[in-house]
């Protein structure tokens, strides 16, 4: 192994997906368990679907309806 190497010339690899940032996030037990069970159905990690779902909800710019009873 070199002692130094020189990346001067290396580019950014084209293929990889944007980056994702990693958050902690509260959730309560039933909705974890909720896309824990359809992730077995799927194949796809929870942690993706939940991804998923949020990316849907945010590029529908879907709006949370709360009717908090006076």
């Amino acid at each position: 192994m070199k002692k130094q190497y020189d990346f001067s010339k290396s580019i950014r690899n084209p293929y990889i997906r944007k980056a994702k940032q990693q958050v902690t996030i509260r959730l309560d037990k039933e909705t974890v368990d909720y896309f824990k069970t359809l992730a077995a159905g799927s194949g796809i990690p929870y942690q993706n679907l939940i991804n998923l779902y949020l990316r849907e909800c945010a590029s529908g710019k879907k709006r949370l309806k709360l009717d908090w009873a006076a």
